[in-house]
């Protein structure tokens, strides 16, 4: 049986702050299984390993024997979250709703134990609240408070407007813990103000408040940009498995480290072995190579993981990338470059025409990756390798 402190140690793994400790080791102390609570905006049908670092922590939570309560903000997608935007985002239409969270369901037991999880969408109660209902939960909150959130006051002292209906976000959040009763709740840093406000109604609503645990926001390929499928640094669930396992060795032996506290479900002492392993020589590419097969098996089968080391070794280590790869530096700043102008200026294509057909016909990789998205920004930080057909490739860092 697994002890509290042994509990603690798993459920911090990874964690950017808990709110509070003392309250969670009370819970835990309390012997029932707990309400974790994650929501989710359906505002886009795909799940990146940037989206899985909650559910990761939400299967260690179920493993424990806690309950996941997966939320589907269906109601607050159509308000827009306003978080880290510093313009008011388009609400979606409700069959967009309806459509993503249908994805997001698909693709949520490829980690979550599906007999642990119970999938909540919030127009469940929202739906029913009354205008005077609204008005009171909005009676809670002042509007100097909101202010205090970051993303609020840098629009608000920069002189962009703030819709009405986006202060309306947080409290609803918040107002989700109540109607959960939820006893932890997890989220991004960016969420944290979300998180506690959900502390706030549940006290106000004579519930005992949820514990607040925050994970990062996991980097993209190019370890600067946080993963996004706008930015082209994302690695999808859904992604074929060869592609998948490319792109993860391609990550920066640096970066591995975090991805693999975030993102594996190897114990902390298998992790810790292998950090003293590569720091008395031992190749971090085999930590790499055993990273990426666990994260392929996850999402499709222990075969495919196999079948996708034995194509990387062949495409990679038995030659295929020439010995004097060209190594290509070009200036990016903080937009980056469109893969277009990448390929054109690397010299792997004679213009950005010719470089857009190729992508249409599937002649591009990056980083071992077939290049499907002709609209594909490039941005600084860790080289990338491109290949164009059979014969052309280039080492690229973009400063």
């Amino acid at each position: 049986m697994t002890s509290i402190d042994e509990a603690l140690s798993i459920i911090k793994r990874g964690c950017d702050d808990l709110l509070l400790e003392e309250e969670l080791r009370q819970k835990l102390a309390g012997g029932r299984p707990l309400r974790v609570k994650a929501g989710f905006d359906p505002t886009a049908p795909d799940l990146h390993l940037g989206h899985t670092v909650l559910l990761n922590k939400m299967r260690q939570l179920q493993d424990l024997g806690h309950e996941a309560m997966f939320l589907i903000g269906d109601f607050t997608g159509m308000i827009g979250d306003p978080t880290g935007k510093n313009a008011t985002r388009p609400p979606l239409t409700r069959d967009q709703v309806i459509e993503n969270a249908r994805s997001y369901e698909s693709q949520i037991f490829k980690i979550l134990h599906p007999e642990k999880t119970l999938v909540m969408f919030n127009s469940s109660w929202m739906g029913e609240m009354r205008a005077a209902d609204l008005v009171a939960l909005a009676a809670r909150h002042t509007v100097a408070r909101m202010l205090e959130r970051d993303d609020f006051h840098k629009r608000y002292s920069g002189g962009q407007p703030i819709a009405i209906h986006e202060f309306l976000y947080p409290l609803i959040q918040g107002y989700d813990s109540v109607a959960m009763k939820a006893d932890i709740e997890l989220g991004g840093t960016d969420q944290k103000f979300n998180l506690l406000m959900g502390r706030e109604l549940q006290k106000h609503y004579g519930q005992a408040p949820q514990v607040v645990l925050t994970m990062p926001i996991l980097e993209g390929l190019d370890g600067v940009q946080k993963m996004s499928k706008s930015l082209g640094n994302y690695i999808g669930i859904n992604e074929p498995p060869n592609d998948m396992f490319g792109k993860l060795m391609s990550v920066s032996d640096d970066l591995m480290w975090r991805y693999i506290e975030l993102l594996s479900f190897e114990p902390l002492a298998t992790v810790e072995k292998w950090k003293q392993e590569v720091a008395v020589g031992r190749n971090p590419r085999d930590i790499k190579v055993t990273f990426a097969q666990e994260v392929v098996a996850r999402f499709h089968d222990r075969r495919a993981a196999e079948h996708a080391l034995a194509d990387f070794e062949a495409r990679f280590k038995q030659g295929a990338l020439p010995d004097n790869l060209p190594e290509v530096a070009l200036a990016g700043g903080e937009t980056g470059l469109p893969i277009a102008q990448v390929l054109k200026q690397a010299g792997l294509t004679p213009s950005t025409s010719e470089a857009l057909r190729m992508i249409e016909q599937g002649g591009v990789k990056l980083n071992g990756a077939k290049v499907s998205d002709k609209a594909l920004v490039l941005t600084r930080g860790a080289p990338m390798v491109l290949q164009v057909g059979k014969r052309k490739f280039a080492r690229v860092t973009i400063s």
